[in-house]
C-alpha cells in the first residue's frame, strides 16, 4: 500500500519515517540526488534475522568492547559524491552512529557506533531501506575476497570488437571513389555500421551518460558531461547521414573514440590499483612485537618478530603504553585499555584475566602476557592509523587548484563548443558537427587531476621502499615547506643499541634487582630498555602495579615492596640536589622503600652521521630539544653545526609548546622524536616523524615512521619532497599547454573527432608516464631508489 506523505509517495512507514527524519536534520538534500524519495528496493522484513544471532554478529564485527561496535560493510550501490555524503551523515538518521568513513574506491563503509543487542541489525535494515544494501557474506568474515567488477572489460571489448569491424566496412568508401558494387550494396553496408554502433553507444558508453546524468540532476557539470554530448552528437550526426543517403557517418569515429575512452579508463584504473597495492602491502611500516617461547629449561625467553609473523596461538608480551596489532586472550597481568585508537573514546577499560582483547588498543597498565586469537593484518592497523581522531587538518594546495579548474572546465568548454559550432554553421555547416565533437572530446581536465595524485603516489611508493612510511599523501606538500626541523634527542639522535652504562651507588640486592628488572620489562622508554637488556639475566620479580609519568619516571610495586626509577626529583624528592645528581651526566636513579639506593650512569651513543645529517639541512632553522640535564651540551656543541639551538630539561608539555610557539611565528615545523615522551609534540607539528629502533610503540600522533637506521637520509626525504612539488607544477603546466594547442586545432577544424579521441588518453599517459619517470629520476639521484 503507498503512504502518501507531503506530496511524496513512499512505499512502506520505514521509508516515510527516514525521510521524516531527513527533513528533520535538513539532509532531504539527497532526494533531490537520488530522485525516487524513499523508494526501498527490496522488500527486507525478516532477511536480517540472522543478525540477532551473536556467534554470527561477533564474526562480522571488527571491534566489540566497552558499549562500541566497529564494523565494515561492502555497499555495492555506492557510486557518486551524494552516496558518500549520506553514508557520512548516518549518525543524523541513527543515533546509536558515533562516526562512519567511506571509502569511495573500495565502495566500503567502515561504522563505529554504539554497541547493544540489535543495533548492528537495525542498522543494516536502515542502510537498506534508504538504498544501500550491504553485502553480508558470512564466509566474508574469514577471509574477505572481493568480487571483482569486470564491466569495464565488457565494455572495452564490445567498443573494440566494434570499432575493427566498422573499420573494415568503411574502409572501402574511403579508399574507391566509385564502384558499381559497391555502390549498390552501400545502403546495405551502412545499416551494419549502424547496427553495430548501437551496443558501443547504449552498452558501453552508458557509464559517461549516466554520469554525466547523475551529475546534472546535482547541478554539477562533470567532466562526462561534454564527453556524452559529443558522443549524442556524433551518433545523431551519423545517423542522419545514412538516413539521408549523405554519408556513410562517423560511427567510425564513434566506435573508435569509445573504444579510446575506455582504454584510457582501463589504464587509469590499473594504475590505481597498482599504487594502491604498493601502498597497502609493500609499504608496510615497522611493528613489531615480542614473542615469549620456552626454552630447554622451561624458562620464558624474548625475542622480537615483524607483526605479519604472529601466529594464532603465540604468546606475546605488551609492555605499556604498547598498542596491541591482534586480537587476544589476556592470560597474566593487569590491563588498562585505551581504545581511543579504534573508537576515538579515550576511556580506559579494565580487563581481568580470561577477557578477550581487541587490536588496536593501547595497554596503560604495566605489561601483560596475552595470546593470539587471530592475526590482524597490518592493513588493519594502516586504517587505524588513518582514523578521523588523529587527523591533522590538511589543506592540499595542489587539491585546491585541481577543484577549481575542474568546476570550471566544463563550464568554459562548453561555452568554446557552442560558440565555434555557431561561427562554423555559418562557414560550412557540415564541419559544424566534426568541430563541436572534436573540441568536446580533445580538451580534459583529466590530465590536470592525475598530476598531483600520481606524483605523489609514486613518491609515496619510494619513501616505503626507503623505510620512511608516511601517513597520506599532503604531508608531502607540508615537507616540501619545512624550514624548521626540531630534533628529540633521547631515543632519537642516540641509539640505545650501544649504551656504555655503569652503576653508581649502594649494591642492590637479588629481589631489588629482580623487582627492577621486572618494572623496566613494563616500560618503552629507550634508558629503561638498555638497561632491561642489561639486567634481563637476572630473575624477573613481575610488579602487581604498576605507573609511568611521562617525563619523570616508574614505579612498581609488589607486596609491600616499592621501586622507582627515573629522574632525581622523582625517585627522592626529600633529598638535596647536589647530593648525589650531576648535572653533566644522563643518570636514571633507583630509590627502594623510599630509600635511595644509587643511579645507573650512561654514556650515550650518538646515531652515525649526525654531523653531516645537521650540516645537509642548513639553511633550515634546527633545534634539540631533550628532557635529560644538560651534562651532553658540550659534546653535541663540538659536532653540530653552530647555531642549532638545545633545550634541556624539557618536559613532555614543554615540548608541545615549543612547537606551538615556532609555528605562531609563521614556521613550518617537523618534529623528529621517538613517539614516547614527545607524542604531544609530534601531533601539534606540521609534520611529526617518529623513529622506530625495534620498538613496538606505535602512536597514532605522528605523520610517519621511519626505521632508524635511515636517520643520514633526512634531507634526502625532504628534498626528494620539495622535487616532488616541482614535478607537479610541471606536470600542471604540460596539461595547460596540451589543452590550449588542442582546442587550437579543434576550433580551427585541424581535428578530427577520432584524431581528439587519441589524444585524450595520450594526455592522460603521458601525465603519469611523465611524473612517474621524473619522481623515479629524482629517488635515484637522491639515492632513495635503486637503479
Amino acid at each position: 500500500m503507498e503512504i502518501k506523505h507531503q506530496d511524496k509517495i513512499f512505499c512502506c512507514q520505514g521509508c516515510k519515517t527516514v525521510y521524516e527524519i531527513l527533513h528533520e536534520n535538513d539532509l532531504t538534500y539527497y532526494y533531490d540526488i537520488q530522485n525516487a524519495p524513499g523508494i526501498s528496493p527490496k522488500e527486507i522484513e525478516g532477511k536480517y534475522d540472522f543478525l540477532e544471532n551473536e556467534s554470527i554478529v561477533n564474526k562480522l564485527l571488527e571491534f566489540n568492547d566497552g558499549g562500541t561496535q566497529v564494523v565494515s560493510f561492502l555497499i555495492p550501490s555506492i557510486h557518486c559524491s551524494s552516496c558518500i555524503w549520506i553514508l557520512e551523515n548516518l549518525n543524523k538518521l541513527f543515533p546509536d552512529v558515533k562516526s562512519s568513513q567511506v571509502n569511495f574506491p573500495e565502495k566500503t563503509v567502515r561504522i563505529t557506533m554504539a554497541g547493544s543487542e540489535k543495533s548492528l541489525k537495525n542498522l543494516v535494515i536502515l542502510l537498506s531501506r534508504i538504498g544501500y544494501e550491504p553485502y553480508i557474506s558470512l564466509e566474508d568474515s574469514e577471509k574477505k575476497e572481493k568480487k571483482k567488477d569486470r564491466s569495464l572489460i565488457y565494455k572495452l571489448g564490445i567498443a573494440g570488437f566494434a570499432f575493427g569491424n566498422i573499420m573494415f566496412l568503411s574502409l572501402p568508401e574511403y579508399f574507391v571513389e566509385y564502384d558499381f558494387w559497391l555502390d549498390k550494396f552501400k545502403p546495405f553496408f551502412r545499416w551494419i555500421m549502424f547496427a553495430f554502433s548501437l551496443p558501443v553507444v547504449f552498452y558501453s558508453a552508458s557509464g559517461y551518460f549516466i554520469s554525466a546524468y547523475k551529475g546534472l540532476r546535482s547541478r554539477i557539470l562533470n567532466i562526462d558531461v561534454p564527453i556524452a554530448i559529443g558522443i549524442v552528437a556524433l551518433f545523431v550526426r551519423s545517423t542522419l547521414d545514412i538516413v539521408m543517403d549523405w554519408s556513410t557517418g562517423l560511427f567510425d569515429s564513434l566506435a573508435g573514440l569509445l573504444f579510446l575512452l575506455l582504454l584510457r579508463k582501463f589504464f587509469q584504473q590499473r594504475t590505481y590499483s597498482y599504487l594502491s597495492f604498493e601502498r597497502d602491502y609493500k609499504s608496510y611500516f615497522p611493528i613489531a612485537v615480542t614473542r615469549l617461547t620456552k626454552n630447554e629449561n622451561d624458562v620464558d625467553t624474548e625475542e622480537q618478530i615483524e607483526v605479519n609473523d604472529v601466529k594464532k596461538g603465540d604468546r606475546l608480551l605488551i609492555r605499556n603504553n604498547e598498542i596491541l596489532p591482534v586480537d587476544a586472550i589476556l592470560m597474566k597481568g593487569k590491563a588498562l585499555i585505551d581504545y581511543s585508537f579504534v573508537t576515538g573514546e579515550a576511556e580506559p577499560i579494565v580487563k581481568k584475566s580470561g577477557d578477550r582483547l581487541f587490536a588496536g588498543g593501547k595497554q596503560q597498565s604495566g605489561n601483560i602476557e596475552v595470546s593470539v586469537l587471530k592475526p590482524v593484518s597490518q592493513s588493519y592497523l594502516t586504517q587505524l592509523w588513518s582514523n578521523d581522531v588523529f587527523q591533522k587538518d590538511y589543506k592540499s594546495s595542489f587539491q585546491s587548484i585541481t577543484d577549481g579548474i575542474s568546476r570550471r572546465f566544463t563550464a568554459v568548454l562548453l561555452t568554446i563548443a557552442v560558440v565555434a559550432t555557431t561561427v562554423w554553421l555559418f562557414i560550412d555547416s557540415a564541419k559544424a558537427f566534426e568541430v563541436f565533437s572534436a573540441i568536446l572530446i580533445v580538451a580534459c581536465p583529466c590530465a590536470i587531476a592525475l598530476a598531483a595524485p600520481f606524483t605523489h603516489g609514486n613518491l609515496l611508493r619510494i619513501y616505503g621502499r626507503a623505510k620512511l612510511y608516511l601517513k597520506e599523501a599532503p604531508v608531502l606538500e607540508k615537507m616540501a615547506k619545512v624550514d624548521t626541523i626540531v630534533f628529540d634527542k633521547t631515543g632519537t639522535l642516540t641509539t640505545n643499541q650501544k649504551n656504555v652504562v655503569t652503576y653508581e651507588g649502594v649494591e642492590l640486592t637479588q629481589y631489588e634487582k629482580e623487582l627492577l628488572t621486572g618494572t623496566l620489562r613494563a616500560s618503552n622508554h629507550p634508558l629503561s630498555r638498555s638497561l632491561y637488556t642489561i639486567l634481563s639475566n637476572s630473575n624477573i620479580q613481575m610488579p602487581e602495579e604498576f605507573h609511568e609519568t611521562i617525563g619523570k619516571g616508574i614505579e612498581g610495586k609488589y607486596k609491600k615492596h616499592t621501586i622507582r626509577v627515573g629522574s632525581y626529583d622523582f625517585v627522592d624528592a626529600g633529598k638535596r640536589k647536589d647530593e648525589n645528581e650531576s648535572p653533566n651526566r644522563t643518570e636514571v636513579h633507583i630509590s627502594t622503600n623510599e630509600n635511595y639506593r644509587g643511579c645507573f650512569v650512561f654514556i650515550n651513543e650518538y646515531r652515525t652521521g649526525i654531523k653531516e645529517v645537521f650540516e645537509e639541512l642548513q639553511p633550515k632553522e634546527t633545534v634539540v630539544l631533550s628532557g635529560d640535564n644538560d651534562g651532553e651540551r658540550a659534546y653535541l656543541e663540538k659536532i653540530l653545526p653552530s647555531g642549532t639551538a638545545m633545550y634541556f630539561r624539557q618536559k613532555p608539555d614543554d615540548k608541545l609548546n615549543f612547537i606551538k610557539n615556532l609555528q605562531a611565528e609563521g614556521k613550518t615545523v617537523m618534529m623528529i622524536g621517538d613517539g614516547l615522551n614527545d607524542a604531544g609534540a609530534l601531533k601539534q607539528s606540521d609534520v611529526g616523524i617518529a623513529v622506530a629502533e625495534n620498538t613496538n610503540v606505535f602512536t597514532p600522533a605522528c605523520d610517519g615512521i621511519m626505521e632508524a637506521y635511515q636517520f643520514p637520509k633526512i634531507a634526502s626525504f625532504l628534498e626528494l619532497a620539495t622535487r616532488g612539488r616541482k614535478i607537479i607544477i610541471w606536470a600542471f603546466m604540460f596539461s595547460l599547454f596540451y589543452n590550449i594547442i588542442g582546442l587550437s586545432f579543434a576550433v580551427t577544424g585541424n581535428l578530427k573527432p577520432v584524431v581528439a579521441a587519441i589524444l585524450m588518453p595520450l594526455s592522460s599517459i603521458s601525465i603519469v608516464v611523465f611524473t612517474t619517470m621524473m619522481t623515479t629520476r629524482a629517488g635515484k639521484k637522491l639515492k632513495l631508489e635503486k637503479n
